[in-house]
Order: C-alpha cells, then structure tokens, then sequence
C-alpha cells in the first residue's frame, strides 16, 4: 500500500494539478420506458484484481500505450479511493479529453467518473456526468431511472426522484416494484446506496405518480 502511494504521489507530480468546476445541468424529460442496454455503463478495466502492484501495472500499460485510456480511468478510480480527489479528476479529465463524447469510451469515461463523483459526496456534479453519458446514446438506456432517481434523492429533490423511479417500474415491474431483487440488480452499487434507492422505492410505493 505504502508503495502505491508513492506511486500515485510521482504520478500526482507528472500529471499536475486540475481544477474541475461543474455547473448544474437540466436533466432531459422523463420518458415511459427505459429498456436499451449501454455498453458504457461499466466499469473500466485495464488490469484485473486488486493486487499490490496494481498501481504499477496500470502506469506501465499507460507508458506503453496499451490500453491507456481503461488505465488512465482505473488509475482514476484508484486514487480516488485511496485519498487523493485531485490526482483522479487530474486523471479522469485527461481520460475526457481524449475519447470523443458521443463514443462508447468517452460516454464510459464519463458514466464512471459520475459514480466516483457520488461516491466523493457530490451528486449534482455526477448527475452532470451521467447526463453526458446518456446524451451520447440514441435510445433510453435501463441504467438511467435508478441513477437519475438516487442522485436526486441525495439532492433532496424528492419528488424529481420518484418520477424517475417511476419509470424503471414502468419499464420492469417485476424487478423494481419491490426491493428483493436490488442486489443482483445492483451488483456495483454500495449497501448505503441500495438502501437509499430502497427509500425512494417506498416513497413511489406510497403514492405512485401518474403517467404521463
């Protein structure tokens, strides 16, 4: 772990310091149905596992130009979680500026650094992200409604939540009308986040929008 950080403290030094400013944007209307899969809703993976010397694999595989931009995101995420916030947006806004936004990648780069973004405790500038991603797809992708619902939630904007929920409700009835199901449904998301969605779940249980 001591060796990783000394790492990601050199890389802190090559990459240089970034500023990230997010301004709030409009979310697009809610829509019926949210049934498209996204194949940018993922994680990116350059090296796989958690291995100590992780932090070496994926500086290697971005000095040799081998998959630089799934290392540049993983690297991101790992700093993140390891304390450093501004060595990752430095990296996360190198990984934007390289992968065109309406691309499969740029929409990737940009759905994972939305959940770093929660994950650091600010969910407007997540939800800014995540709008990006969903602005390069033609379609309406399914991992939207539960998103779109847990940030504004988190926001306080309840109401806005539950409609959003709504529509992952409308579009599988059978997965999201309860809470039973949030684990497998949810494979990537935190217990603290379930949890939360799990609240919005009984705030739409108790009275249900109408649509449209």
């Amino acid at each position: 772990m001591a060796v990783a950080r000394q790492m990601l403290a050199s890389l802190a030094l090559a990459v240089g310091a970034c500023v990230f400013n997010a301004s709030a944007q409009s979310l697009p209307a809610v829509q019926e149905f949210y049934f498209d899969n996204d194949a940018a809703a993922t994680p990116m993976v350059a090296v796989a596992g958690s291995s100590g010397d992780l932090v070496d694999q994926l500086m290697k595989q971005r000095e040799r130009g081998r998959k630089t931009l799934e290392a540049t995101v993983q690297l991101a995420g790992v700093a993140i979680a390891q304390g450093r916030p501004e060595l990752g947006r430095s990296l996360y806004e190198q990984a934007t500026a390289a992968a065109t936004a309406t691309s499969v990648q740029g929409r990737s780069v940009r759905w994972n650094y939305g959940w770093d973004l929660f994950r650091l405790g600010e969910p407007e500038a997540a939800l800014a992200h995540w709008s990006a991603a969903q602005g390069g797809l033609r379609g309406n992708p399914s991992w939207v409604p539960p998103t779109y619902a847990l940030a504004l939630w988190t926001l306080g904007r309840k109401n806005e939540a539950v409609q959003w929920y709504a529509a992952a409700v409308r579009t599988e009835p059978q997965q999201w009308s309860g809470t039973d199901r949030y684990a497998a449904l949810l494979p990537g998301w935190r217990d603290s986040e379930r949890s939360t969605l799990a609240e919005i779940q009984q705030a739409w249980a108790e009275k249900p929008p109408a649509w449209p």
